[in-house]
Order: C-alpha cells, then sequence, then structure tokens
C-alpha cells in the first residue's frame, strides 16, 4: 500500500470514527459534547478514540490493534483529593470495545507481553489501607504500589512483587524475557529488572541525587531507554529539567542522549531500534511529542498544541502512534487518548538497524 493510500485510508478511519463518537453523543442526549480540537495542519492525520475515559498513558498490543492504560472508573480508589483514580482496561483503537482488567484499588503503568495472551500492570489493590500517595508527586508516590501479571481479562493475576514500597513504570522486553520497572527505596528512585515470572531481581541503577525511570527496552532485549531527573532540581526548577539515558540490562554501558536543560520526558523506541518518541516542554505547561534520533541530529516535532501532550507509544508495526491530549481548560486536565498515523515515519520493524555502540555518550553519575 503506497504512503498516500495509507494516508487517505487513516483519513477515512479518523472521520468514522469521529462520526460514531457523535451518533453516541446524540443517542445518550449529548449533542452539544464539546468535539475534539481541529488538529493543526504541520500534525500527521490523528484522531481521537471515542468511549473511552481519561486515559493518559496507552501502550500497544502485540495486533497494533489494541491498548492498554490506567483509565478513571469510579470503582477506583479515590485520590487524597477525593478525585476519580484509575484502574486497567483494554480497549480497541477504534473505540468499539473495551473492558475492565482489576476491579479494585488504583493503577497505574501497565504492558502486553509479546505474545498478546498476558499483560503487567501496577496496582494498590493490596495495599488500599496504605496512604493513597500521588502518582504525578515523587515525594508522595503510592508506596503500596505492586506489580502483577494477568490474563487479558484479568484471568489468573499472579502477584509479582511483594515489599509495599513503590514499584511501577513497567514495561516487557520483546522477547518476553524480562521485565522492566521503577522502584522507589527511601526516597531514591531507581531502575530494575526481573524475569518475566518475577524471580530473579536486579537493580540496574545505583544513582543517589539521579532519580531513574519509564524504562522501556530496545528492540535488542540488552538495552534500555529511559529518562531521569535530578533531586536536586525536583520542584526548584518548573518544569522538571529530565535528561533521556540509555543502559544495558546488566547496568552498564550507561549513556547520554539529550544534553540541554529543558525536560525531556517518557521516551519509548521506535520498531526500528533507532529513533524514539519523547515529551519535550515548550513552556510550562506546553508539552510536546518529538520524534528523536539516537544517531543524533534534531528532533523533529510530532504534535502542535498549546496544551500538553504527553506519554506516546509507537504501534508495533510502526504505522501508528498513540499518545495523551489535554482537552480539558486546566493544566493536565481532560486527558484523552489519541492515534497518529505515523506511517510515513518510515520507523517500523522493517527498518530495524543493530544496536551502535557509538550512539550517545558515555556518563558517570
Amino acid at each position: 500500500m503506497s504512503g498516500t493510500h495509507r494516508r487517505s485510508v487513516f483519513l477515512v478511519i479518523a472521520a468514522t470514527v469521529a462520526a460514531a463518537s457523535l451518533e453516541l453523543a446524540v443517542a445518550a442526549g449529548e449533542a452539544t459534547a464539546p468535539s475534539p480540537p481541529q488538529p493543526d495542519p504541520r500534525e500527521l492525520p490523528s484522531y481521537m478514540i471515542p468511549n473511552i475515559p481519561d486515559a493518559a498513558e496507552a501502550y500497544w498490543a502485540p495486533d497494533s490493534n489494541h491498548l492498554i492504560a490506567q483509565t478513571r472508573d469510579p470503582r477506583a480508589l479515590k485520590s487524597a483529593n477525593g478525585a476519580i483514580g484509575a484502574l486497567t482496561y483494554i480497549f480497541g483503537a477504534d473505540g468499539k470495545e473495551s473492558w475492565r482488567v482489576n476491579d479494585r484499588g488504583q493503577d497505574a503503568c501497565s504492558f502486553f507481553f509479546p505474545d498478546g495472551k498476558r499483560i503487567v500492570w501496577t496496582s494498590t489493590r493490596d495495599n488500599m489501607s496504605m496512604d493513597v500517595g500521588n502518582w504525578s508527586d515523587s515525594d508522595a508516590y503510592p508506596q503500596g504500589a505492586e506489580l502483577y501479571s494477568s490474563g487479558l481479562h484479568g484471568e489468573d493475576v499472579k502477584r509479582l512483587t511483594n515489599n509495599k514500597y513503590y514499584e511501577a513504570e513497567v514495561s516487557i522486553s520483546p522477547d518476553g524475557k524480562w521485565i522492566a520497572f521503577g522502584r522507589q527505596i527511601d526516597g531514591k528512585m531507581d531502575l530494575w529488572v526481573m524475569k518475566s515470572d518475577g524471580t530473579g531481581e536486579r537493580q540496574v541503577t545505583r544513582t543517589d541525587d539521579w532519580q531513574e525511570g519509564a524504562p522501556f527496552f530496545m528492540p535488542d532485549n540488552d538495552h534500555i531507554i529511559f529518562r531521569a531527573w535530578k533531586r536536586s532540581d525536583y520542584k526548584r526548577v518548573r518544569p522538571t529539567p529530565m535528561t533521556v539515558f540509555t543502559v544495558r540490562r546488566d547496568g552498564s554501558d550507561l549513556r547520554r542522549h539529550t544534553f540541554d536543560q529543558g525536560m525531556n520526558w517518557h521516551p519509548v523506541p521506535a520498531p526500528d531500534g533507532r529513533h524514539y518518541a519523547y515529551v519535550r516542554a515548550e513552556t510550562e505547561t506546553n508539552w510536546e511529542i518529538y520524534l528523536g534520533d539516537l544517531a543524533g541530529g534534531e528532533p523533529r516535532r510530532l504534535t502542535w498544541n498549546d496544551g500538553v501532550d504527553i506519554l506516546a507509544h509507537v504501534s508495533p508495526d510502526g504505522k501508528k502512534m498513540n499518545w495523551g491530549r489535554q482537552s480539558g481548560r486546566g493544566f493536565m486536565q481532560g486527558i484523552r487518548t489519541y492515534v497518529m498515523d505515523v506511517s510515513s515515519l518510515d520507523i517500523g520493524p522493517e527498518r530495524r538497524v543493530p544496536w551502535d555502540p557509538s550512539w550517545g555518550q558515555p556518563f558517570q553519575p
């Protein structure tokens, strides 16, 4: 299929999804509900997934058609300020189907195993008597957050961690053998890995000032891309300066890939093994999605929006990217899940390149 034809098909899908969403709103007596804002012409074609509540952080299934995310749900434990919490959901990229995976506590990051049959997710479900904390504040992360694996509908739940630390920001290696995650102990955030069955835990980073998190495996199953900030900057500089790094699974070969003093957050690798999507702050309240290149060079801006665009993930086939876009008037309010046609960027698995040891610069914390 040619790039022009793919673009046309995507535009048709986007229009169909938008029309279906409007029809559902009218049927529910919500004809006056606000429509998604018109996209900036500098953006590639995109659409907002209908029928899904606020979901800030979604990750693609191996089929490149379903996603998993922590989604606002009245059944979830409420936050400290009384707001509705989130539980893990799986839903289709067209919004036609969705289901809840977990039914209690508060949930955070989740990810699919590469076989598409099991998932890993974060929850406080077994520690609901502990302080609910704040997922967005490193000084108040929920210390009862644990990691679980299960089937797609929440069956056969297996608890992977059991220590009442904060454990979240979880992902799976492409070969399904390893789980990467962040763990906070006594206020210090570091990266850890374990085998997919929860055994063989190993600490990857050991730093006092740098706070590492959001680890994602590169296609080689060995290198991990992640972001880190300094405790000495946190809440003193806004937005918090963050740097993109890579490290090997055994903790060796720590390398730095961004060198400015801005916020470079949540880098996720593209299937080609060279590029990564990440969040960069233009201002304190305007955050955008960029496509970075581990080989160097200027990043490409992918979103153009006055508010917040966050937490992108490229589909395994390299043709779509989802991300969260602010739809409410307040900062970080009403984050809805969008899908963009990125097939023209040519970052799919057919373009995969091996890891190049010259990428980035060696770093000593």
